[in-house]
């Protein structure tokens, strides 16, 4: 028997079904096919429904993990992968949170971000090296995100992050029924065959987005980095986040532009600390001081100054 006599079909899988609502799709007009997508993304919101108390305990525990000083990985390989890349990517200048804390491991490394590598998915070998070559530990979060739940890369590095007590979360949008897999959170976005079969990049790609944007800026508002719904913790990088920070500094005091940008400055830029630093009358160091005794949660911080009476 060949190598591809004896390959196993993965055709029972739901993400490589056929859809009958898109049965004619070479035959629809632009706006048809337009609609047909729209009326199909709306499995997406039904999706994330259906998984909210997984999505919850990933970001309770995943908060948990990182301020003992853990980091959180997202591995997977093409869509799934290059997706937690670009969330990783992102935290850094919305939280400005270090380089390291948050980390997108793509099968194939960089250079699989702009050409396909999709064969490299196969190896469960690199999936177990991957870890031993970042140093995950027992302190450590790693989601392993795989559409059809079965890519051995994502394998492997799940095996190897529970050998070594990582908290491990499996990502998949086929159903437990198909695909089972010990984690510590099983979290699965069900959204049903694709409209064009098996092209995991559109309903599949566009849920595990939507999951990733929630764990994270989820994680992110446990960890302090989020004041009501304003990013506070904003790395002040370049003009546009420059006037974000400017914005959020007029809006939450009443202060106007000019005092807030002279506010900014003594602060050294930081935002939260430049918050913290009108209310108390504090200077920059103390302020910072006392930001760091209530682990970076402004709201505390700023109550911990109204009792000791130095607020303004």
């Amino acid at each position: 028997m060949t190598e591809l006599e004896s390959l196993p079909s993965r055709g029972h899988l739901l993400t490589e079904q056929i859809n009958p609502a898109s049965i004619n799709l070479d035959q629809l007009s632009p706006l048809a096919l337009v609609d047909l997508f729209n009326r199909e993304d709306q499995a997406t919101l039904t999706a994330i429904a259906n998984a909210r108390d997984a999505l919850a305990q990933t970001i309770a525990e995943t908060a948990a993990r990182l301020r003992q000083g853990g980091r959180l990985f997202y591995v997977g390989a093409g869509t799934s992968g290059r997706l937690g890349v670009l969330d990783a990517a992102e935290c850094p200048p919305t939280f400005c949170s270090p380089p390291d804390l948050v980390q997108g491991i793509l099968a194939g490394g960089e250079s699989a971000l702009v050409r396909s590598s999709e064969g490299l998915e196969d190896c469960y070998a690199d999936g177990v090296a991957v870890v031993g070559d970042r140093h995950i530990n027992g302190k450590d979060v790693v989601i392993g995100i795989t559409a059809g739940g079965t890519t051995p890369y994502v394998h492997g590095a799940l095996d190897a992050a529970q050998a070594v007590g990582a908290l491990t979360v499996f990502m998949a949008c086929v159903p437990l029924s198909q695909v089972q897999r010990q984690a510590d959170i099983d979290l699965r976005l069900v959204v049903g065959p694709e409209v064009l079969a098996g092209s995991t990049r559109l309903k599949a790609g566009t849920v595990t987005k939507m999951a990733l944007n929630i764990i994270s800026t989820g994680v992110m508002v446990q960890l302090g980095k989020v004041y009501g719904n304003r990013m506070v913790d904003v790395a002040v990088t370049n003009r546009k986040l420059l006037d974000r920070a400017l914005r959020i500094l007029s809006d939450v005091t009443g202060i106007e532009r000019p005092e807030a940008a002279a506010l900014l400055e003594r602060s050294g830029h930081n935002v939260k600390r430049a918050l913290l630093m009108y209310w108390s009358g504090l200077d920059a160091i103390a302020a910072q001081e006392l930001l760091d005794q209530h682990q970076g949660h402004l709201h505390a911080a700023k109550a911990a100054a109204t009792k000791a009476g130095v607020t303004s």
